[in-house]
C-alpha cells in the first residue's frame, strides 16, 4: 500500500491539490466519498496509478471544505492500516471540531460523554463555554499513557497529540480516537459497530460548521506515511501575509475594525452565530434568540442556522421571504414586529444580492426598517436587531464603513473565500463589523478559536496574493456577465433573466452571477415544470461538452477563469424545503474566458429548442 500511495502522490492530478469546487456532472451526493473510493480501490488492486486514470475518478465531494480526493485517500489509508471501514475515519482541519461533533450528537441523544487525554487537552477546548453556551455535558480526565480504561455508560473520547497523525493505538472501552497534530489538524477514528450511527452526524458537522483537513495537509500526512519529508512549507512570512490580508480586507470593506479570517465562509458564519448566542445569553439573560433567515437562501446557511436552533433550547429560526414576489424590507418589517412583541433577540442573516434571484432591496428602506424602534407587548423598548450580511456575491460594496448605508445599525458582513477573495484557490472566509457592533467581535473571535476554525497559514498566503486584485477581477467579470446577459436577451427574449439593473450597477453592485428562467412548454403546470427542468440540463450539458476547458457544471463563482453553471435547487439549496427551491439555471462568468465561444454555443442551444 505504501508503494502504491507513493505512485499516487507522484502522479496525482494537479486539481487534487488546487481546486476548491468540483464537477457536478460526475458527482452523486448520496455517494459522496464512497463512489470515489470504490473506483480508487479498484485501481489499487490492479496497481494502476496513472494521472489519466486518477483524473477520471468521480468527484468525491462537490466542495473541498466537505472533503476531497486527498482527504478520501488519507482516510482510506488509515482505515486499511487499522482494519477499519474508511467511512469510520474522518479528517478535520480543526483539532476540536471532531470532539464537538460527538458532543452535539450526545446532547441531542441525552447521552453521557467522557473525554480522556494524555499529554494535554487541545488549548481551545474551553470547558465553561462548551457547557454554558453550547449546552454540551461531559467530563474531562487526564490519564497516563498505557493506563487501562474502565467501562463507561456513555461515549468515551480519547485525544492524543501525534507526530504521525495516521498512527492509532486501538484499545478497549474507547469509542472515539482523535489524533491531533498542531500543523495538520485532526483525524477521528469511530471505533466499533455500535458507534457507526455517529458517522453521518459527524460528517454533517464537517459539512456545515468546519472544514475537512485541507488538501496540502492531507498531502503532508500521506507523505509522512510513505516516509518522505513534506513538500509543504507555509510558515515563512506568515505574519507578513496576515498583515497584508487584514489590511486588504479593511480597504475592500472600507472598515477600521480588525477583520477575522476563518477556514471557510461557513466556519466564519458558525463563529458569528455562536458568538451572538453567547452575547445574547450574557446581555439578555433568559430571553429567546431568533435567527431570521431566508428559507431559500444558500443551503449551508439555512441548514446551519436550523442545526444551531436544534441544539440550543432558547434559539429558534424564523423564515424571512426575500425573493421573487417577496420584498426583503416588507418581510423584515413584519418579522421584526413579531420578534419585538415577543421581547426576543433578533439576529438577521441575509444575502445581498439575494441568491439565486440576484435581487437588491431598497437600501434606504432597509436602513429605516433596521433603525426603527420597536415596542414589546409589555410596552418596553425592544432589543435592536443585528444584521448579518452574507456579502459573497458582491464583497466590493461598502455597507459598513463611516457614513455607509449600514453604519448606523449593528451590522456584520462576511464573505466566502473560495469565491472572489481567493479566486477559487482556497476556502478561507472573513468577517468585519461596523463601529457600533465592535463589542460583538470579541465574542465571535472566542468561538472561532474555540472551534479551531481560523484560516491556515497557506490560506493566508493565497489570500495575500489574491485580495489586492479582487475588485478589478469583480469589475472585469461583471463586464463579461453583462455582455452575455445582453446577448441572451437578444437571442432568447422569452427567457426571464435575473440580474442587476444598470442603476444598481452604478451603485456598485456588479455581480458576475445571473439566473436564467428558461421558456417552457406544456398544457399543465407539471408538464411545463418538467420540460423546463429537462431544458436546464440540456443547456448545461451542451455548454460543458462543447467548451470542456472553460464551462463547468459547478456551484462556484468568482473564479479566476472559466464559466460556471448550476441549478440551485439541486446544489446550493440542497437542504431547503422543496417548495422554496428554485429550479432555474444559475450562471457565473469569470474575468478570463472565451465569451464569443460561449455566445456561439448558446445560440446553438436556442436554435435546437
Amino acid at each position: 500500500m505504501q508503494n502504491y500511495i507513493k505512485k499516487v502522490l507522484a502522479n496525482m492530478p494537479e486539481d487534487w491539490l488546487k481546486l476548491t469546487t468540483h464537477r457536478l456532472d460526475v458527482y452523486e451526493d448520496k455517494l459522496a466519498k464512497s463512489q470515489f473510493l470504490e473506483q480508487f480501490t479498484s485501481l489499487y488492486h490492479n496497481n494502476i496509478a496513472t494521472t489519466a486514470k486518477l483524473s477520471s475518478l468521480p468527484t468525491a465531494y462537490d466542495y473541498i471544505r466537505l472533503g476531497h480526493p486527498l482527504s478520501c485517500v488519507l482516510e482510506w489509508v488509515v482505515g486499511n492500516l487499522h482494519q477499519q471501514l474508511d467511512t469510520n475515519i474522518i479528517s478535520f482541519d480543526s483539532k476540536t471540531m471532531p470532539v464537538l461533533a460527538i458532543l452535539r450528537k450526545n446532547l441531542l441523544d441525552n447521552k453521557k460523554t467522557r473525554i480522556l487525554y494524555t499529554e494535554e487537552a487541545p488549548v481551545s477546548l474551553d470547558v465553561n463555554i462548551l457547557k454554558e453556551v453550547y449546552g454540551y455535558q461531559f467530563d474531562l480526565h487526564k490519564v497516563t499513557q498505557g493506563a487501562k480504561v474502565s467501562q463507561f455508560n456513555g461515549s468515551t473520547i480519547f485525544i492524543q497529540q501525534k507526530k504521525n497523525i495516521s498512527d492509532f493505538n486501538i484499545i478497549p472501552n474507547i469509542d472515539f480516537f482523535v489524533n491531533i497534530n498542531d500543523d495538520l489538524g485532526s483525524i477521528l477514528l469511530v471505533n466499533g459497530t455500535q458507534n457507526e450511527s455517529y458517522v453521518s452526524e459527524i460528517q454533517h458537522v464537517r459539512r456545515r460548521e468546519t472544514v475537512a483537513m485541507t488538501p496540502e495537509n492531507c498531502l503532508a500526512a500521506l507523505e509522512s506515511y510513505i516516509g518522505v519529508s513534506s513538500t509543504i512549507t507555509t510558515k515563512t512570512n506568515i505574519e507578513i501575509n496576515k498583515k497584508s490580508v487584514l489590511q486588504s480586507i479593511k480597504q475592500i470593506t472600507n472598515t477600521t475594525t480588525t477583520p477575522l479570517v476563518a477556514s471557510s465562509g461557513l466556519s466564519m458564519q458558525y463563529a458569528i452565530m455562536m458568538g451572538l448566542v453567547d452575547d445574547a445569553n450574557q446581555n439578555y439573560k433568559e430571553k429567546d434568540i431568533k435567527f431570521i433567515v431566508p428559507p431559500n437562501c444558500y443551503g449551508g446557511t439555512n441548514d446551519q442556522a436550523r442545526r444551531v436552533a436544534a441544539a440550543i433550547k432558547n434559539v429558534a429560526v424564523v423564515d424571512l421571504p426575500v425573493d421573487g414576489d417577496n420584498d426583503m424590507v416588507q418581510s423584515l418589517e413584519i418579522v421584526l414586529n413579531k420578534v419585538a412583541e415577543e421581547d426576543a433577540v433578533p439576529y438577521i442573516i441575509a444575502e445581498i444580492p439575494t441568491n439565486p434571484r440576484v435581487e437588491v432591496p431598497d437600501l434606504e428602506e432597509l436602513k429605516a426598517v433596521l433603525s426603527k424602534e420597536r415596542i414589546t407587548k409589555k410596552g418596553k423598548k425592544a432589543i435592536d436587531a443585528v444584521f448579518i450580511l452574507d456579502q459573497t456575491f458582491c464583497p466590493n460594496v461598502h455597507f459598513l464603513g463611516e457614513n455607509a448605508i449600514l453604519s448606523s445599525v449593528r451590522a456584520i458582513s462576511y464573505a466566502s473565500g473560495s469565491k472572489f477573495p481567493s479566486g477559487g484557490k482556497c476556502t478561507a472566509g472573513y468577517c468585519v463589523v461596523n463601529r457600533i457592533a465592535v463589542s460583538l467581535l470579541e465574542k465571535i473571535e472566542t468561538h472561532l478559536i474555540l472551534c479551531d476554525n481560523k484560516a491556515t497559514n497557506l490560506q493566508y498566503k493565497i489570500l495575500a496574493a489574491q485580495l489586492p486584485s479582487m475588485n478589478q477581477r469583480i469589475n472585469d467579470a461583471y463586464k463579461n456577465t453583462l455582455k452575455f446577459v445582453n446577448f441572451i436577451k437578444e437571442t432568447l427574449p422569452t427567457a426571464k433573466i435575473n440580474f442587476v439593473s444598470k442603476e444598481l450597477a452604478e451603485q456598485g453592485f456588479t455581480p458576475s452571477v445571473f439566473s436564467l428562467d428558461l421558456p417552457s412548454k406544456g398544457n399543465t403546470a407539471e408538464e411545463k415544470e418538467s420540460y423546463k427542468r429537462a431544458l436546464n440540463l440540456k443547456l448545461i450539458n451542451l455548454m460543458i461538452s462543447e467548451i470542456p476547458d472553460e464551462s463547468k457544471f459547478c456551484v462556484s463563482y468568482g473564479q479566476l477563469k472559466g464559466c460556471y453553471w448550476t441549478i440551485p435547487a439541486t446544489s446550493t439549496q440542497g437542504t431547503t424545503k422543496e417548495s422554496d427551491k428554485d429550479y432555474i439555471v444559475r450562471t457565473s462568468l469569470s474575468p478570463n474566458l472565451d465569451l464569443e465561444l460561449h455566445k456561439k454555443v448558446f445560440l446553438e442551444f436556442v436554435k435546437n429548442i
